[in-house]
């Protein structure tokens, strides 16, 4: 089954199609371009630890980083490594796992169809031993300890164990040592089976290629696996309140590192609403302390922070956060001068010439980002799997107005849900 969406105030036209699987696929034609860029994804992240079975309704529960290693584990063909043949065939090849999900992916110039035919070919065949795995947990536990020594890892995660009290996206992605060490063959292949269903996963190409001649590939390639119920996640209850208001940590740094961030107890949104929460606290954000904000360059011409400063909004099926971090001879100072503009800022409200300047700005990015396919392809995925359509981004700020932007941000910025991690030189 095939549809097309147009948005014509982009000149952009999307072309999905649903295999009999429950697999959806999605081709946007750049017509002149000379990369080709391909991602296939799966709505399976390091969150998703326990669940419920859909194949005899048992309730699961499987160690810390096994999503990772998941993807790690699929490069490893009977007949070798795929990245050798990804290289054979003049492309990039790349994955990554994230909190919940994972994406493999290639760019090319040339030979599109072996290359996708090669993606579709690895990620649906497993091929996982004993002695596989076993090697596996030894290259794995020396990932973990490369976050564990970079600072700005710790500081990002110092922070969400921070906000969190039992929330698993406190938990780093790649897992520990001890749990690495629980993971076998057959929890590799339970969670393959269920988490990696084509219904549970979608396909998106970007570039010069024919959508007919990608879907007709597609077709011939995914499995028609029998249909499966509900993957029902299961997280435990995660109170409203944080964790802790502040953690500290030494290592070799020159300049301390920081990150800050407020935890959002409006979640468990999706499609619109979501998207709409989500562009909102970002304009926040860039009103409160972009580039050219008051907060800034204050901030800067005081010499407290530098290029590195940056913040960002996720919201996600199960939490939400806003970041803000970077480098500062005084975070404590940092965190000061965030506090009174937050604290100002809901008591006056939000200026209207404010909003108007930066959600103009933010929504001619969006356009300019229509030119990148690694950003298309990047928002692409980061909203399917939470019931929002690419071209939905458009629509959102358009709604978005002064009122509902006041009563977004005095539902965020609550200073008892703040909390701040640092990074100070040994």
């Amino acid at each position: 089954m095939q549809e097309t969406l147009k948005f014509d105030k982009i000149g952009e036209v999307m072309h999905k199609y649903r295999h009999g699987s429950g697999l959806n696929a999605f081709v946007i034609t750049k017509k002149g371009y000379s990369k080709k860029y391909t991602v296939f994804a799966t709505h399976y992240g390091s969150i998703n630890n326990e669940f419920i079975d859909p194949y005899d309704n048992n309730t699961i529960k499987m160690p810390e980083g096994i999503a990772h290693f998941l993807e790690h584990k699929l490069f490893d063909q009977k007949e070798g490594s795929i990245i050798d043949k990804f290289s054979e065939l003049g492309s990039s090849p790349n994955a990554y796992t994230s909190f919940n999900k994972t994406v493999y992916l290639f760019s090319c110039t040339e030979r599109f169809d072996e290359n996708l035919g090669l993606l579709l070919s690895f990620v649906q065949n497993p091929y996982f031993t004993e002695l596989g795995v076993e090697k596996e947990k030894d290259i794995i536990k020396q990932e973990i300890n490369m976050f564990r020594d970079n600072p700005g890892w710790r500081a990002f995660f110092n922070l969400l164990e921070s906000l969190y009290v039992m929330n698993p996206v406190k938990n780093d992605i790649v897992g520990n040592h001890e749990s690495i060490e629980k993971i076998d063959k057959e929890m590799l292949y339970k969670c393959y089976n269920i988490f990696y269903h084509p219904s549970n996963m979608v396909i998106f190409v970007i570039g010069d290629v024919d959508e007919e001649r990608v879907f007709n590939q597609i077709e011939s390639s995914i499995s028609k696996k029998h249909k499966i119920g509900e993957i029902k996640r299961l997280f435990p209850e995660e109170p409203k309140e944080i964790n802790r208001e502040y953690i500290e940590e030494k290592m070799a740094v020159a300049t301390p590192i920081f990150q800050m961030g407020f935890k959002d107890d409006t979640y468990n949104l999706k499609g619109e609403e979501l998207l709409m929460r989500e562009i909102a606290v970002k304009i926040l954000l860039e009103i409160f302390m972009g580039r050219s904000s008051q907060l800034y360059n204050q901030l800067y011409e005081e010499g407290l922070i530098n290029n590195t400063f940056e913040f960002n909004y996720t919201a996600e099926e199960n939490y939400a956060y806003s970041t803000i971090g970077g480098e500062s001879i005084e975070p404590g100072k940092v965190k000061e001068k965030i506090i009174d503009t937050v604290c100002f800022l809901l008591k006056d409200g939000i200026n209207k010439e404010d909003f108007q300047r930066v959600k103009k700005s933010l929504y001619g990015k969006l356009i300019r980002w229509f030119n990148s396919q690694e950003k298309v392809s990047e928002m692409f995925i980061s909203g399917y799997f939470k019931g929002i359509n690419i071209f939905d981004y458009f629509n959102i700020y358009d709604k978005i107005n002064l009122e509902y932007l006041n009563h977004v941000m005095k539902g965020h910025f609550n200073l008892d849900r703040f909390a701040v991690s640092v990074i100070q030189g040994i």
